[in-house]
């Protein structure tokens, strides 16, 4: 399983995104399935519409569908965790969407994640460890 942000699923989809290519290429050296968080698959599912509308939906739908991408449950502890992030880290700020996913992988003990956003680059697993963010750029 490999945590995904939002970032990468759009890129996916959507052949007009920059990282389109690179995306595909790393997805096919990943650990399936994808995993992510409700606010992550809620901020693809926005940002796909803009791109293209259905389409884009419905593609997004086919991976869960087909278990190649995994909703997370907000679990009660995964929303108080995304609470603390979200006041540790006010000075960037971080937004609801990545809270959650930093809260998974502490909650899972997953540091791997695939993203293209650098701020993943200075979230730390509890306030201490780097995650290994693919694909490096």
């Amino acid at each position: 399983m490999t945590l995904t942000d939002a970032g990468p699923l759009i890129a996916i989809i959507d052949a007009d995104e920059l990282d389109h290519n690179l995306c595909v290429e790393t997805l096919d050296h990943l650990t399936l399935p994808l995993a992510t968080t409700w606010p992550e698959f809620t901020e693809a599912m926005y940002s796909l519409a803009r791109a293209g509308g259905t389409q884009g939906h419905r593609a997004l739908w086919r991976l869960v569908q087909s278990a190649r991408l995994v909703l997370a449950d907000l679990s009660p502890a995964l929303v108080d965790g995304s609470a603390h992030l979200m006041d540790q880290y006010a000075d960037r700020p971080m937004d609801l969407a990545d809270a959650t996913l930093v809260a998974l992988a502490e909650e899972r003990g997953d540091r791997r994640i695939f993203t293209l956003d650098a701020d993943f680059q200075i979230y730390r697993l509890r306030g201490r460890q780097h995650f290994e963010v693919i694909p490096a750029r």
